[in-house]
């Protein structure tokens, strides 16, 4: 008979779960609690412009996340640079550029880092001692987790400088909150996988396509065309055990299983499973979560040329363009990413205004004398986990006390911080556990 597994949560930790259980001939039903898929990762409509929650990128080592685009048939919908470059807006406008060249790791940076105008010279060479000490680091080192990535870098001789043009500049973006906050662990993890280790695994892919067409919408159709049922509004209430089973219950009915994947949020996730699964709630409580804030603003005409930016000296962080992803023929449609986003989260949209639209004119000069047609903001209050010190001790493994009862979420023992890779790679390694535990090994 075949084996049922009901998979709680339709982000991408929950639908790559989904997908690989299907392919490995389980029955598959996935219960999602809200009116659509994609977790923190969705699309929405606004006035007829194709907008997302907020901006995702990704790099070439998203290994498993580009593979599941490519499985679910929509790997073109992702713009992968050939040579890692990023645009920089310098305190005083100036634009400057953190690049690569064809060299191998970990000096394919150093001739970017030396004409990065952002920083001054004395300042671009204080940051290759801590570099070169960096990627000594093993972010499986338990110790590591212990310490704040400011505080190791202040203690190889980083300023306030070298932290705002470039190890907050990627910390921030990467870790969801500033250095001083980060895990040492997690920092070492980003930029060892990112820039040290690989010359081209920092390589910036940014999506053609709105969220629900590149993943969201590919893979439920992928599901439905292997019988899985999605469903969503449907939250689930409780997952106990039901003989060698289990049974999961929502609002009006009651389903049994061979196997569940729970791949909500950690807070859902202690509040579903069964006392016996040894999930421990104020463990995963202590997790906490970090905002992220995008500010939207279409303009009546083009006011850059940039497809994307990051600044130094600005509260605006990341301007992304996004045009052509929301399918607009005029004007142009920017978004201003902004992590670590505690002090916007609950600023209303008049105020955000007010900041937001004077400063874009400031570093897109054009943009000063440019009318806008629309301003809106999205708010993501639980964006990721909080990716601070003692980190590591809190992100469960994704096997239970309860074979046949596997968690799934960036926010478990990936290795990775909380990023879309994470999410995907969560959602392989529950599909993994619940073939070997519940199918049978079944390839």
């Amino acid at each position: 008979m075949t084996a049922h597994v009901v998979v709680i949560g339709g982000g991408l930790a929950g639908l790559t779960a989904a997908c690989d259980l299907a392919d490995r001939g389980a029955r598959v039903t996935l219960l999602e609690a809200r009116a659509r898929l994609g977790g923190a990762t969705f699309s929405f409509d606004r006035d007829g412009i194709a907008a997302d929650n907020g901006q995702h990128v990704l790099l070439r080592c998203y290994t498993d996340y580009r593979g599941l685009l490519s499985r679910l048939g929509s790997g073109d919908g992702i713009e992968l640079q050939d040579r890692f470059t990023m645009p920089v807006l310098a305190r005083d406008g100036t634009l400057t550029r953190l690049s690569r060249t064809g060299g191998p790791a970990p000096l394919h940076l150093a001739a970017g880092l030396a004409r990065y105008a952002a920083l001054s010279p004395a300042d671009r060479l204080r940051i290759l001692p801590a570099a070169a000490a960096l990627r000594l680091l093993d972010p499986a080192d338990p110790a590591l987790d212990d310490r704040s990535f400011g505080d190791w870098l202040a203690a190889h001789g980083q300023n306030s400088a070298t932290l705002a043009a470039l190890w907050n500049l990627i910390s921030v973006a990467a870790l969801n909150c500033d250095a001083d906050e980060a895990s040492l662990a997690l920092a070492v993890m980003v930029f060892r996988t990112a820039l040290l280790d690989r010359a081209d695994a920092a390589d910036i892919g940014v999506p053609r396509v709105p969220l629900d067409d590149l993943h969201v919408r590919p893979a439920e159709k992928y599901l439905a065309d292997r019988d899985a049922v999605v469903r969503t509004r449907a939250p689930v209430r409780e997952v106990a055990r039901d003989g060698s089973g289990f049974a999961v219950r929502l609002d009006d009915e009651r389903l049994t299983a061979d196997a569940v994947v729970v791949a909500a949020p950690p807070d859902a996730a202690a509040g579903l499973c069964p006392a016996e699964a040894g999930l421990r709630a104020e463990r995963l409580r202590r997790l906490g979560s970090a905002p992220i804030v995008n500010v939207h603003v279409v303009y009546e005409r083009p006011v850059t040329d940039l497809p994307f930016v990051a600044t130094v000296g600005s509260p605006v962080q990341w301007i992304f363009d996004r045009t052509r992803v929301a399918g607009l023929s005029g004007g142009q449609y920017l978004t201003i990413s902004l992590s670590a986003a505690g002090r916007w989260l609950d600023t209303p949209a008049r105020e955000l205004r007010e900041t937001f639209l004077p400063e874009l004119g400031r570093l897109l000069p054009a943009a000063a004398h440019t009318p806008h047609t629309h301003f809106f903001v999205t708010r993501e209050r639980r964006a990721t986990f909080r990716q601070a010190p003692g980190t590591a001790r809190l992100r469960p493994e994704p096997s239970t006390a309860l074979p046949g009862l596997v968690l799934a979420g960036a926010w478990t023992a990936t290795g990775w911080p909380d990023t879309m890779e994470g999410a995907v790679r969560s959602g392989h390694t529950a599909a993994g556990l619940v073939t070997d535990q519940v199918l049978g090994g079944a390839a």
